[in-house]
């Protein structure tokens, strides 16, 4: 195994209220955020639950998916998808294709609950933050302050339709 750092980075958009999903999607739509979320994600192995995949509906191009999933019975015929049982699985398989690749993040791309398991493996959050409260049936528990730092933030001005929203980056404290 290299001895490389790989840094594992939560991406994810959350409203005020911390919502973020309802009925399998985001709540709003911000193309901005789309584009974000690509170039952050773009040639490297993306860690998703399978409801997140199946929402998606395809592997993202330039990425590998590794969907997490318990039932043992799915699959997705696709060599850009691997599937796994676990999150530790997840994790290395993830970590093994990023020094493969030559990359030295992993993303992990939800959902709520793929983010709480991710949540000792991940060095990085970028958060959208979303200037409005949303109903949502999926939310993200606040990041500890004790625990995480905020090391950057891109306030966006309000466009003319949808929401406000920030770009922000919170590094886990050694």
């Amino acid at each position: 195994m290299d001895n490389r750092k790989i840094n594992r980075v939560a991406v994810v958009a959350v409203s005020q209220n911390r919502a973020i999903g309802t009925k399998g999607w985001m709540p709003w739509d911000i193309p901005e955020d789309l584009k974000h979320f690509k170039a952050l994600t773009r040639g490297k192995p993306m860690i998703m639950g399978r409801v997140t995949f199946e929402s998606i509906g395809k592997p993202l191009p330039g990425r590998t998916s590794i969907v997490v999933t318990r039932d043992k019975s799915w699959s997705f015929a696709d060599e850009r998808v691997i599937v796994c049982h676990d999150i530790e699985t997840a994790i290395q398989t993830a970590d093994d294709i990023a020094i493969r690749d030559g990359v030295n993040e992993v993303i992990i791309a939800g959902g709520a609950q793929i983010y709480k398991l991710a949540l000792p493996f991940t060095t990085r959050y970028e958060i959208t933050e979303v200037h409005d409260e949303f109903d949502g049936d999926t939310f993200l528990p606040p990041l500890a302050n004790t625990e995480w730092q905020e090391i950057n933030r891109d306030d966006r001005p309000t466009p003319e339709s949808g929401p406000g929203f920030s770009f922000v980056t919170w590094e886990k404290i050694a």
